[in-house]
Parts: C-alpha cells; sequence; structure tokens
C-alpha cells in the first residue's frame, strides 16, 4: 500500500509555482489562471462561494514533541516526536523536502516548501484542483482555519481513489510573505478513526521561526 500511497501522493503536490500565474483583466481585476484552464478572482470573494469557518480552539504543540525538524527553505520548522516518528530528507516527491513515516504504523507525511507568495484562499483552490486532476472522485470532508501556535493556518482533509486504493489527505496549508507550506499526512480511508489523532499531533508541530 505503501508504494501506491507515494505514487498518489507524487502526482498530487507537483509544485504551485508551476500550477498557476496570476493576470490582470482588463477592467483592472487581479485573477489567479490555473493549469486546467478556470480561474479565480484574488482578495474577492465569489458569488456563492462557501465562508470556510474558523475554528475557535487555540492548537499548540503537544509537549511530547520534542525535536525540532527546521526547513532549509523557509523560517518554519516541524516539531515532532522522534520515538513515533522518523524522516529523512525528499526522495519518492522532486517537489518535497521532507518525508517522514510512523514507526509503529502505515501513516505518512511530506513538508513541501515553496519561496512564492500566495494568499490562503488560492492555495486552497490549486490543493483541491490538483487533487481532482490525479483522483476524480476527490471530496473535500472537512475544511476550516484553525490558529496553530499563533498563526493562521488551513485545514483540508480530503478522500480519493486510485488504482481500487482509497486513501486520505489530512493536511496544514500556511503562507507568509517567505512563501507557503504544504505539511501533508496520508494512509488508506479504512486508517483514518484510527490515525486521526495522530496526525493532528504531528501537524500541530508546525512553527514559524523568528529571523
Amino acid at each position: 500500500m505503501k508504494n501506491l500511497l507515494l505514487i498518489a501522493l507524487f502526482l498530487l503536490n507537483f509544485s504551485f509555482t508551476n500550477a498557476q500565474v496570476n493576470a490582470i483583466t482588463e477592467t483592472g481585476e487581479e485573477v489567479t489562471l490555473f493549469n486546467n484552464g478556470t480561474w479565480k478572482f484574488i482578495n474577492k470573494q465569489e458569488s456563492g462561494t462557501a465562508v470556510i469557518k474558523t475554528n475557535p480552539q487555540k492548537f499548540s504543540t503537544p509537549k511530547t514533541s520534542s525535536f525540532l525538524l527546521k526547513s532549509k527553505v523557509l523560517n518554519v520548522g516541524f516539531y515532532l516526536d522522534p520515538k513515533k516518528w522518523s524522516f529523512t530528507k525528499a526522495e519518492s516527491n522532486p517537489d518535497a523536502e521532507y518525508e517522514l513515516k510512523m514507526r509503529d504504523g502505515d501513516l505518512y507525511a511530506v513538508v513541501i516548501t515553496e519561496r512564492m507568495n500566495m494568499p490562503l484562499s488560492s492555495l486552497r483552490e490549486v490543493a483541491i484542483t490538483n487533487a481532482k486532476s490525479v483522483s476524480a472522485d476527490v471530496t473535500v470532508k472537512k475544511e476550516e482555519y484553525r490558529i496553530v501556535n499563533g498563526k493562521k493556518i488551513l485545514l483540508l482533509v480530503m478522500y480519493g481513489s486510485m488504482q481500487g486504493m482509497d486513501f486520505y489527505y489530512y493536511s496544514y496549508y500556511f503562507s507568509n510573505e517567505n512563501g507557503i507550506v504544504q505539511f501533508i499526512t496520508y494512509s488508506g480511508q479504512n486508517l483514518f478513526d484510527e490515525y486521526e489523532t495522530f496526525s493532528e499531533e504531528l501537524l500541530n508541530g508546525l512553527v514559524e521561526i523568528k529571523e
């Protein structure tokens, strides 16, 4: 199952740099052009678009997450519990910085960092578009903004299937003036209830490091 999950992840999480282009319309409106031919206004709420709610709960790094894995691309880091997680420099996905694996389970994670600026709303649209280009039946099961370690984060939980395998992505997306972060955990849909807490604990280790 791991190999199929890695294939799905590799196809889904190609660099956002090549996924969209910003442009100006004849009337001066700024829009994002996606590689599937669709477009979206930037910083403008479209009619009928659902508003993403913000979870009132404040999220923070678990006390057991004592090891700080620092990005070499952006001013961010990822606290993790070294007893639960192992990590390596990314090999399966050329756009990723780190790959992680739960030591005693079938839960995986990847960190993708890019030095480009993009608002969370646009980041969401590109993430979903990319997912549907890999698996047409991808559905967003949950989405919300969260305050994690004092920073605004977008949570997306997506279900999909590929080559007869049902998988899920439980992901945090973050953007600041230096770039964007995709912090993604993934496994089989049948394991979601078992691994949801572990995914959330790992993702809550995302922190911005002051320069």
